[in-house]
C-alpha cells in the first residue's frame, strides 16, 4: 500500500470511530466498580439460593419426621375404628351371658339374644367390607373354597357344594379364609 493511501485511510477514521482513552486509570477504576457491583449481585443471589436450599432441606426433614409419626400412629391406632365397632358386640355378649345365668332364662330368650348378637357382628363386619362366603348349593370354586372331602351323591350334581362346614370370608375382595365344604362327586 502506498504512503498516500495510508494517509487517506487514517484521515477517514475519525475520533468517533476509534475510541481514545484520555485517562486509562479512570477507565480501570470504572471497570473495577462494574465488576465489583456484578460480583456483589452474584454473591447476593448465591446467598439467597443457599438460604432457599437450607429452608427446603429443613422442610423436607420436618416432612419426613411428620410422615414417620403419622405412619407410627397409623400402625399403633389403625384398629381403633374396628375396636370401637366391636365394643358394643362385646357388651351384647356380656349381657347375654348375664341373662343366661338368671333363673327365668329360657332357651328361646338365650337363642334370640345370640341371634341378635350374631346379626350385630355380621353388620359390623359388613361395615368393614368383610363379606361372608356361603357357597351352599353352588358349583365348587377352588379360589374361594376348600374341599374337605368329596362324597358320592345322587341328589346333587357333580362338583356341587352339598354341605358347608365353615363359611369363608373376604376382605375388600381379598380372600381371608376359604369356605370349608363337602363336595358331591
Amino acid at each position: 500500500m502506498s504512503k498516500a493511501k495510508e494517509n487517506d485511510l487514517q484521515e477517514e477514521l475519525t475520533a468517533e470511530q476509534i475510541p481514545t482513552v484520555e485517562n486509562p486509570e479512570e477507565t480501570t477504576e470504572g471497570l473495577e466498580d462494574d465488576i465489583s457491583a456484578e460480583l456483589a449481585k452474584v454473591v447476593e443471589e448465591a446467598d439467597k439460593q443457599k438460604e432457599l436450599a437450607l429452608r427446603t432441606m429443613a422442610d423436607m426433614e420436618n416432612l419426613k419426621r411428620r410422615t414417620r409419626i403419622d405412619v407410627e400412629n397409623a400402625h399403633k391406632y389403625g384398629l381403633e375404628k374396628f375396636v370401637n365397632a366391636l365394643i358394643p358386640v362385646m357388651d351384647s355378649m356380656e349381657m347375654g351371658l348375664d341373662a343366661s345365668k338368671k333363673d327365668d332364662a329360657t332357651i328361646e330368650s338365650i337363642q334370640e339374644g345370640l341371634e341378635m348378637t350374631f346379626k350385630q357382628v355380621l353388620d359390623m363386619l359388613n361395615d368393614f367390607n368383610v363379606e361372608r362366603i356361603d357357597p351352599m348349593g353352588e358349583k365348587f370354586d377352588p379360589k374361594t373354597q376348600e374341599a374337605m372331602t368329596m362324597i358320592p351323591s345322587s341328589e346333587h350334581q357333580a362338583n356341587t357344594v352339598m354341605e358347608v362346614i365353615q363359611k369363608g370370608y373376604v376382605l375388600n375382595e381379598r380372600l381371608v379364609r376359604p369356605a370349608r365344604v363337602i363336595v358331591a362327586k
